[in-house]
């Protein structure tokens, strides 16, 4: 139908607004909220995070510097390695002190005058310069620093993996003669990093200088460096900076955007490393994105479907109403037109007798002007019905206008077709129309049937003829072709 095309049309408008409407503010909306998670990772959480944990760092991991710090200039210490370590006892006990009081795991001295190196539990051993095991000694004695910070088994603890802070014992004229501190095991350590990310939901650890990872939240983690890691390697560099200040850098890994917050302690010659994973965090964003692109998919289906179900039903309405007779509710002239069009077409595949009545009321100007047109529609309504009702299921009715009515009759020879128009007769005549004054009402019918190679106009010409001669006949007649 012509109409098809427009109302296809007008549908695809429909959708496209709405699709083009939901996408923008759906997309609008997530780009909105990903610069505002994105926006707190960087600008707030994930600086925030390393200030606590640095905070936190110097309460628990910068305690053992400081522990360390004073065992080194206390004049106790010095004095007993200047005055010739009389008595190891005093020490010893001294270092059982600085042990059982500050909850280390261990506390130490190595004279530089004797090599002894004394524990909370008495002499361990003598430093050797050929014992690969004693070579952070030298190395300590060499430093320019007063302090590192180092990862070392514990030949003490049965070589429990130890974070020692050595630190340099110098007498009173700046000269070196010692080194003591403590130790705190990997695992403290690593379980106080484990409770750090589980409180901040963060990825921590400490890398070197070397930017080897030197202490994570799993003290099984292997030492490795992150200037081979995947993803962090492409900043590595950046990270190991010497910066006091917080360096603030990403990564992508495996897809995924790694939010990086580092800095460096100088208190352990460590650089503290703080990872978020914004993709992780955006997943909420992104599932609520989905949520609603969903949302409006099936608003927009729901939407369409109303649309197609109000044009639909527009469009029959304003078919009816082009193709009914708004007073007698049967088809107008034109619908009726068409139908008989497609009759005729359809005898060409499927020959058979076509036949047609068109009626007249007799006398309806006299009912108009006598009773009114009030009553006159209110005859041609009850007409309508008593053809309505006595017409087969398959006949086509229609108001041909005024107060003429034309049946179509299908696979109907003209015999048949008049003994019907004489049955239509016979029902208006003996109908009570209720009128104020008995009129009866009567019709004329004229009876046709098409002829072949006749065109719908010839078909009307001569229905028309027959109406005229059923009237000249003295109306309330049928006249039928011969």
């Amino acid at each position: 139908m012509p109409s098809f095309p427009k109302r296809l049309r007008l549908l695809l408008l429909v959708a496209v607004l709405l699709i083009v409407g939901f996408l923008t503010t759906s997309i609008a909306s997530y780009l909105v909220s990903r610069d505002a998670v994105r926006e707190g990772i960087v600008g707030t959480a994930l600086p925030l995070t390393g200030d606590s944990i640095y905070s936190e760092i110097q309460k628990d991991i910068l305690r053992p510097v400081f522990i360390s710090s004073q065992m080194a200039h206390d004049t106790f210490v010095r004095d007993w390695l200047l005055n010739g370590e009389k008595d190891p006892e005093q020490l010893t006990r001294y270092l059982s002190e600085v042990k059982a009081k500050n909850g280390t795991f261990t506390s130490f001295l190595v004279s530089e005058k004797s090599r002894n190196y004394y524990h909370s539990s008495g002499v361990l051993k003598k430093i050797q310069s050929d014992d690969a095991r004693d070579a952070w000694y030298f190395r300590v004695r060499e430093m320019n620093k007063p302090f590192e910070t180092n990862v070392d088994p514990d030949w003490a603890n049965r070589a429990k993996i130890t974070i020692f802070i050595n630190y340099q014992i110098f007498d009173y004229q700046n000269r070196f003669i010692g080194t003591t501190g403590v130790g705190l095991t990997l695992d403290t350590m690593s379980r106080l990093l484990k409770t750090y990310e589980t409180r901040f939901q963060r990825n921590i650890y400490f890398v070197n200088e070397l930017g080897q990872v030197v202490l994570t939240g799993n003290s099984a983690q292997g030492r490795n460096s992150i200037l081979s890691h995947e993803g962090i390697s492409s900043i590595a560099a950046k990270i190991l900076n010497h910066q006091l200040k917080p360096t603030q850098l990403s990564y992508q890994l495996k897809g995924q955007l790694i939010q990086v917050n580092s800095r460096f302690i100088p208190e352990l010659g460590w650089y503290l490393i703080v990872e978020q994973n914004e993709t992780a965090d955006l997943r909420p964003v992104q599932h609520m994105f989905q949520l609603n692109l969903l949302i409006s998919a099936l608003i927009t289906l729901l939407v369409l479907c109303i649309a197609i179900y109000s044009i639909n039903r527009n469009q029959r309405s304003l078919e009816a109403l082009a193709s009914t007779d708004g007073l007698t509710q049967l088809l107008n002239r034109q619908a009726f037109e068409v139908v008989l069009g497609q009759k005729i077409t359809e005898l060409t595949r499927r020959p058979r007798p076509l036949s047609g009545i068109l009626i007249d009321i007799d006398y309806f100007k006299l009912i108009n002007d006598e009773f009114g047109h009030l009553i006159g529609d209110d005859v041609l309504r009850k007409v309508a019905d008593i053809l309505r009702h006595t017409v087969r299921t398959g006949d086509t009715l229609a108001r041909w206008g005024g107060e003429e009515f034309i049946i179509l009759l299908d696979d109907c020879p003209r015999a048949k077709a008049l003994e019907l128009a004489e049955r239509l007769r016979l029902a208006v005549a003996n109908y009570d129309f209720a009128l104020p004054r008995h009129s009866p009402v009567t019709m004329s019918l004229g009876v046709v049937q098409l002829q072949a190679g006749e065109t719908e106009t010839e078909f009307f010409q001569r229905a028309d003829l027959l109406l005229y001669a059923a009237k000249s006949a003295g109306r309330n007649c049928v006249m039928a072709d011969a």
